[in-house]
């Protein structure tokens, strides 16, 4: 309302700057006598002359000020809505049912979200304040014009129908060869990449020139667009200019005649002529505004209609006010649940079971879609098709997202992870809202008037009280018990034992570090590890240290570059000083070529330099300035900065025995000269080495050691780590160091995460909030069954109350549960009904060939869509006892038989004798796939022995399972071998 308030304020002063200059020339230039008489004030010539244009001057400025303030205005209204528009997108994206993300390129969303919305703020900003501003200017004007003459504002106006009814017509053709050219260059793109791909082929098969006269006629097509394109952008222009400049001509023409004949004056022809003028900027802007909708209007149905699947979760059940949490400490009930994938075929088919509260169950399925579509199910990411899933009594499909978030936890063997730390990670379920409420500030303002969250990310967030706890300290004492209830422990103590420590953010287990220093040494020289630690000591070199920090008996606060060394300024002069730079220069010129003659100029990629953790800009900077400037020429501050920076990296033992032994005396006879003073110089980048103090920058392993590991230790480096484990261990330390696994980093999608970590962090995030419900999809995988029921018992222990429901694909002991359930192809064994009547005759064929699949060994792991396809292309096929189903030497093209039901004898035909019988195969057996695989004709007679009844599948839909699911795959190899075996 404000911009549009500010807007009409406009229109005056733009009637002022068309006054005023006519009545400038009319009134004061013309006046015709010295003194003039204005609004009853007499007026020396000169002086309304000055009057009148210092009114115009301040009218200008206005005028100008008050556009500068309107732009702005739109500036920040586009801008808030655009924000406005982005938020409730991504708050959409949040609602969407899991499965739609299969069916949806992230890719695609991102791209909507960001550049595609991005002209769409401009518009929304221009949306009230453009077509009012703009009509307004040019109502204005042509006011203006008629007030003085009605001939000047007819003239004005007459051919602005002719350009509004031409011009968006024109511009319509335009944008329909716009569409054209985007498809045409779409398909060139698509060319040129297949080209690309098989450049080899089209060499070796002679096909570049015909490709090439295809790739001419695609760019052929796309000029000819471009042409037309030209040809009626320009051809537009010319009339809409030529309609623009026939006025004046009518003004001119006209205009003329009417001063000549006395009826208006030349200044209201001047003013008219200059008003004009600025009529055609509005009315461009109008129609540019028209097109500019246009589009946008096509670009809003496009991004609506992704953002609008079905089954998304109502937004007042995840966004709305929540009054109530309630336990789900009741039964689990589902009800005749079936679940559907987006192409209608069933994944859950009517499933009604009940899950007794706080019992242990497992359940058991074979498919990872039957498994992760149940799992769903409970945790509402899919809605069900049919049936009902009751939570506790509560239908699942009525409670908040609240609820759900809280009560519920779910945990895989593949977490998804999130840019951050471990922490961050895991206390995601405790930072379900801010704790207290922040003072408003203006970015929070400014946030709510955008139609943004109020909640602020500054705020406090960390909630104990959802995992019933009261404090941070008591959270992760917690944290720490499920991580040893899962046997991760001493895994990840182990390897947080690598992680840095800073003394300021875990001052105790710092202290603890330094007291247990001789503790470590001694149990070290016990297990006799001693030769691969190389101590710390003042008077030796120490090979696992680079030269600088050797020379400074110092470790690094941060990573050394050279432009952080190039600051130093007091540093490099005291280096002068003490007539150290040309000793410094002359050794990281012995460093720098004895890296080129390891590496050379281009051996930056091999993975040993890489191993050196050398950047690889600043090597070959430091090489080009060694071949620039040999030993003895003058170098600047910066130069010797750059050489510096090498050996601030490279260690002797990456060097090898080539690293010289004088190196290492220089830099011992430098550090007992100098140490102390060159430390001082670099304290803000380097902290000194004391033995009774915390060593900066380094591990935890290597505070404890007060040394650093070795290279060569390879696999007793383990061992290191197991015996320093075992003392901290012994000293009550251990928990202090797995709390570091909170501070590890996780890159965009946990890329940089080992694997050790994700299992635990999948299960401590699911388990932290204490959940009533706990659903577990093939965690600890890659544990024996031992382990598994360690934790199957120890989360017992941990959630008395919780119901907790593990999912896998098989389980060892069944007896460990409370209670077991199998769910086979989307079915729960044993349970009442028949399957759900297929659509036609052709779904009830389909139907049961993939149950007879499904059935077998081979296929039974396969996905229920591939499984549909397979089947689709199989066929059926029977034969009474003694029939051949093919002989010995046949063309194997005709596929392989999945015997389905009955007996086969396969014989190995001999001369003027009975056949030799081989083996007889049964139900579940595949017969002649090794002829498909291997292109070769059959090896032996297929003949039934009884009543056999097979499904035949054809070599290309075989030989595509087999290439693109790994786990037929396997089977397959197990088969194969199983037959060199026999």
């Amino acid at each position: 309302m404000t911009l549009l308030v500010v807007t009409l304020t406009l229109f005056p002063l733009l009637y002022l700057t068309l006054e005023l200059p006519k009545r400038i020339i009319n009134d004061a230039i013309g006046a015709g006598t010295a003194t003039v008489d204005a609004y009853g004030v007499e007026f020396s010539q000169t002086g309304y002359l000055m009057l009148l244009s210092m009114a115009f001057l301040i009218a200008v400025l206005v005028h100008g000020l008050l556009k500068m303030r309107i732009n702005t205005m739109k500036g920040v209204l586009s801008e808030r809505l655009l924000r406005r528009l982005r938020y409730k997108l991504i708050a959409r994206i949040l609602r969407f049912p899991q499965p739609y993300f299969e069916r949806t390129s992230q890719g695609e969303l991102v791209s909507m979200v960001t550049a595609e919305s991005e002209p769409m703020g401009g518009l929304m900003g221009d949306a009230v304040a453009q077509p009012v501003l703009q009509a307004g200017q040019m109502l204005t004007i042509l006011g203006f014009l008629f007030f003085q003459s009605i001939t000047f504002g007819l003239a004005a106006c007459a051919l602005i129908p002719l350009q509004a009814w031409l011009i968006p017509r024109l511009q319509r053709q335009i944008n329909l060869l716009n569409k054209k050219r985007v498809i045409e260059v779409r398909a060139l793109a698509a060319e040129i990449g297949e080209g690309a791909a098989g450049a080899s082929a089209l060499r070796v098969n002679g096909g570049w020139r015909y490709r090439m006269a295809m790739i001419g006629d695609r760019l052929g097509r796309l000029f000819d667009i471009r042409f037309e394109i030209y040809q009626k952008k320009f051809f537009m222009k010319f009339i809409n200019n030529f309609i623009t400049q026939l006025t004046p001509f009518l003004f001119y023409a006209i205009g003329g005649y009417l001063v000549i004949q006395g009826e208006v004056t030349i200044g209201a022809l001047v003013a008219a002529l200059a008003a004009y003028k600025d009529l055609s900027s509005p009315w461009k802007e109008l129609l540019a505004y028209y097109n500019q909708s246009a589009d946008m209007a096509l670009r809003w149905e496009t991004i609506t209609e992704r953002f609008a699947p079905d089954g998304m979760i109502d937004e007042v059940l995840i966004y709305g006010p929540c009054d109530d949490i309630p336990r789900l400490t009741g039964d689990v009930v589902l009800d005749q649940v079936t679940v559907r994938d987006g192409d209608g075929n069933p994944v859950l088919e009517d499933i009604s079971v009940t899950l007794p509260a706080g019992t242990t169950i497992g359940i058991t399925a074979g498919n990872d879609e039957d498994r992760r579509a149940l799992a769903e199910v409970l945790t509402r990411e899919t809605l069900p098709t049919s049936g009902r899933v009751i939570l506790s009594g509560h239908d699942i499909k009525t409670l908040h997202e609240a609820v759900i978030a809280k009560r519920i936890g779910h945990a895989t063997s593949r977490p998804v992870m999130f840019q951050g730390t471990f922490g961050s990670n895991v206390l995601m379920p405790v930072r379900f809202a801010p704790v207290k409420e922040e003072a408003p500030t203006d970015f929070a303002r400014e946030a709510l008037r955008a139609g943004n969250s109020a909640d602020m990310l500054s705020a406090e967030w960390l909630d104990p009280a959802i995992a019933g706890v009261a404090s941070r300290d008591d959270l992760r004492t917690w944290w720490s018990k499920l991580i040893q209830g899962m046997g991760s422990g001493a895994a990840l103590t182990r390897r947080a034992l690598d992680q840095t420590c800073d003394p300021e953010a875990h001052p105790d287990l710092s202290k603890a570090l330094i007291a247990l220093r001789p503790r470590v040494a001694q149990a070290i020289a016990d297990a006799e590890l001693n030769r691969f630690v190389h101590a710390f000591d003042p008077d030796a070199y120490n090979p696992g240290m680079p030269v600088l920090e050797n020379l400074l008996y110092a470790t690094p606060r941060a990573v050394i570059t050279p432009e952080a060394l190039a600051a130093k300024v007091d540093f490099l002069r005291l280096l002068n000083k003490l007539n150290l730079t040309e000793n410094l220069e002359a050794l990281a010129r012995n460093v720098i070529d004895l890296l080129r003659q390891i590496f050379g100029a281009n051996g930056t990629d091999h993975p040993l330099f890489r191993k050196v953790g050398l950047d690889v800009a600043v090597y070959e900077a430091a090489l080009d300035l060694v071949n620039r400037k040999p030993a003895g020429t003058d170098i600047t501050d910066d130069d010797l900065a750059l050489l510096l920076s090498v050996p601030s990296r490279i260690t002797a033992e990456q060097i090898g025995p080539a690293f010289p032994d004088e190196v290492r005396r220089q830099v011992l006879e430098m550090r007992q000269h100098h140490a102390t003073a060159l430390q001082q110089q670099m304290k803000d980048l380097y902290a000194p080495i004391t033995p009774d103090g915390h060593l900066v920058g380094l591990s935890v392993l290597e505070n404890a050691l007060c040394g650093k590991v070795s290279d060569s230790a390879g696999t007793r480096g383990d061992d290191l780590r197991r015996v320093v484990s075992e003392v901290l261990d012994a000293e009550g330390v251990n928990q202090l160091v797995l709390e570091l696994v909170f501070d590890v980093p996780i890159a965009l999608g946990g890329a940089n995460l080992p694997a050790l970590f994700a299992e635990p962090l999948s299960i401590s995030r699911a388990t932290i909030k204490r959940p009533d419900l706990l659903i577990m999809d093939r965690v600890m995988a890659s544990y024996d069954a031992d382990a598994q029921e360690a934790l199957y018992a120890n989360l017992r222990r941990l959630l008395p109350e919780t119901t907790l429901i593990f999912l896998n694909e098989s389980f060892e002991d069944e007896g460990v549960f409370d209670h077991h359930f199998e769910i086979q192809q989307g079915r729960l064994v044993g349970a009442e009904g028949e399957r759900a009547a297929a659509d036609s005759d052709v779904g009830a064929d389909l139907a049961r060939k993939v149950d007879a699949l499904s059935a077998t060994p081979m296929f039974s792991g396969l996905k229920r869509k591939q499984l549909r396809l397979l089947a689709f292309g199989a066929r059926w096929y029977t034969a009474e006892p003694g029939d051949y189903v093919f002989h010995k030497n046949d063309d194997p093209t005709d596929g392989a038989y999945m015997i389905i039901d009955g007996e086969a004898d396969l014989l190995l035909p001999v001369d003027g004798e009975d056949p030799t019988l081989i083996v007889t195969v049964g139900s579940g057996a595949l017969v002649g796939e090794l002829g498909l695989i291997r292109g070769e004709p059959r090896a032996l007679d297929m003949r039934a022995k009884t009543h056999l009844e097979c499904l035949r599948i054809s070599e290309e839909d075989f030989m595509a399972v087999v290439e693109n699911d790994a786990a037929t795959a396997f089977r397959l190899l197990q088969v194969v071998a199983g037959y060199i075996k026999t």
